[in-house]
């Protein structure tokens, strides 16, 4: 009798710490169930207000924004201005307005008049980053121009044209006169005023060199410079040198096919055609540009400035490129394309 009960007593016992071994195994689970469960951080939200959606440079910016802001659980909305001047405005308000955003990254369209927008966003506690564009009145720095953003990357203009001019001596050398066909981007705009302001100070070194023919490229496919300079050639029959975005280059290079000419072709952009180009000779040369650095640079400082608050300030993608990015068929071998064109 007293071994059945000990007997007994030990089933019990067993069964006790095997109930309890079940309930810890039921408790555990339900806890890492629970855990499991839980739901994930929410995503900071970040609205880009892009110059232009169709243009291929800011698509290779975005490019790498969208990794690094994946990378950071971070989204990006992108809103598009479609290069019409004032449309930006109205973005930032309604971006405020929705109280979504925790900061606005701009390719700005409007220079110095979209600053009391963005001064209003930063007042009510949103992140900004400037990028590629010029946010003010002085076309030859990178630095931000009033309080408040936190990064700005962008090669400032005004040292773009000048290097647009340094490659157009090169290709007038020995050419008097040397008439140049100059195409704008979108004529009027902060960007292409300080472009053509950096041109003029320096080709005014060669009298030879003569501005005979102007027009525009949108910034867009090659077909609306092709159109441009089809037209110009109904009416300027000699002209030398062509110069304008790699787009617009591009454009160039089909409407001279198709009217049997030549002439050197000068892109500002050092995209994937551009490098082509003048390796194969069909272009003289370029300035070269580096849409995926820049938005690289931004996203980073993008990313730390809403982590901690960090104020980066102005970059200058250009100054760690070879020879002051000017392209010619004896260097071009140093340069690796960041876009297509």
């Amino acid at each position: 009798m007293a071994r059945s009960t000990r007997r007994l007593v030990g089933m019990v016992a067993v069964s006790g710490v095997i109930a309890a071994l079940a309930l810890t195994g039921c408790s555990s689970s339900s806890s890492s169930s629970e855990a499991a469960a839980a739901p994930a951080e929410p995503a900071t939200e970040i609205a880009y207000l892009s110059a232009s959606s169709a243009n291929t440079w800011l698509q290779a910016s975005k490019k790498e924004m969208d990794a690094i802001a994946a990378e950071n659980n971070m989204v990006i909305t992108e809103f598009d201005a479609q290069f019409k001047p004032g449309e930006q405005g109205k973005q930032v308000q309604d971006i405020i307005a929705s109280g979504k955003y925790k900061a606005i990254i701009i390719s700005s369209v409007d220079g110095a008049g979209i600053i009391p927008d963005l001064q209003a966003a930063i007042a009510k506690g949103l992140k900004v980053g400037i990028l590629n564009q010029i946010v003010g009145t002085k076309l030859d720095t990178s630095d931000p121009q009033f309080d408040g953003p936190s990064v700005s990357v962008l090669a400032a203009p005004l040292r773009s044209g000048e290097r647009l001019g340094k490659v157009t001596l090169k290709a007038c050398e020995g050419l008097n006169p040397c008439n140049v066909v100059y195409l704008y981007g979108i004529k009027g705009i902060p960007l292409d005023n300080a472009l053509k302001q950096g041109f003029d100070s320096v080709v005014s070194a060669n009298p030879a060199i003569k501005v005979v023919a102007e027009g525009e490229g949108k910034y867009l496919g090659p077909d609306v410079a092709q159109k441009a300079l089809a037209d110009i050639m109904q009416k300027t029959k000699k002209f030398d040198v062509v110069i304008g975005s790699d787009q617009s280059m591009q454009g160039a290079v089909l409407a001279l096919a198709d009217a049997g000419k030549t002439a050197k072709l000068i892109g500002l952009g050092g995209s994937q055609a551009a490098v082509d180009g003048i390796k194969a000779g069909t272009w003289f040369g370029g300035v070269f540009g580096a849409p995926a650095t820049e938005g690289k640079l931004l996203m980073n400082a993008m990313v730390e400035a809403l982590k901690s608050g960090k104020v980066t300030g102005g970059i200058d993608p250009a100054t760690a490129v070879a020879d002051e990015a000017l392209m010619t068929k004896d260097n071009i071998d140093k340069f690796t394309a960041e876009w297509a064109g």
